[in-house]
């Protein structure tokens, strides 16, 4: 009897080892887990500086709806806009003629390219004019304009001044805006100290 139970367990020792060997060892869970769980963090944009307004209007796209109706918002940004004959840099010059017909319309020619432009909303705060069927762009800053044409990639005029940015750009080198960085300290430092000149009146 005890050689029959001996001769089965010595048959049944190698399918049991083949069993354990063969059986799949589980997958980690924590390193798929954990790499799961983490959100991932959008890349944070730098603040656009305001010496790089001109750089970022120049790459905004230009409406190309031919079928604009303006504003009154557009209506009073086409007042603060420079009319006349603006001279540009080697020897060229942009003439701007207020459309009669279409107020808030504008003719905008240099040489033998004419545009008809009209005023939109600016990221910058700057006066910029477009014509969307030939992608061209007018942009007027405090103290300079420019003509660019965003179908061919360059600019048809720069450095173009009236009277009145000739004026604010002198201006701007006779006493160059304080930065903000510089006004910092002189607003801490008459913090406190500052006396008004009148006391207020007592009520009667």
């Amino acid at each position: 009897m005890k050689r029959i139970l001996l001769s089965a367990l010595a048959l049944a020792a190698p399918a049991l080892l083949l069993a354990q060997t063969a059986a799949p060892k589980p997958a980690p869970k924590a390193a798929a887990s954990s790499s799961a769980t983490q959100p991932t963090q959008a890349p944070k944009r730098a603040p656009i500086k305001r010496s790089a307004a001109k750089a970022v209007e120049e790459v905004t796209p230009i409406d190309d709806d031919p079928t604009v109706t303006l504003t009154p918002e557009d209506l009073e940004l086409a007042k603060r806009v420079y009319v006349g004959t603006i001279p540009c840099e080697l020897g060229a010059s942009v003439t701007i003629t207020p459309n009669e017909k279409r107020p808030g319309f504008f003719l905008v020619q240099t040489g033998k390219q004419r545009f008809r432009m009209h005023p939109v909303g600016s990221r910058t705060g700057a006066i910029r004019l477009e014509d969307g069927r030939a992608g061209a762009m007018w942009l007027q800053l405090g103290n300079k304009s420019m003509l660019m044409s965003q179908k061919l990639g360059q600019r048809l005029a720069d450095e173009c001044m009236s009277p009145a940015q000739v004026t604010f750009a002198d201006e701007m080198k006779k006493n160059p805006p304080t930065s903000i960085l510089e006004a910092l300290p002189a607003a801490k430092a008459g913090t406190g100290s500052a006396q008004p000149a009148t006391a207020p009146a007592k009520a009667q």
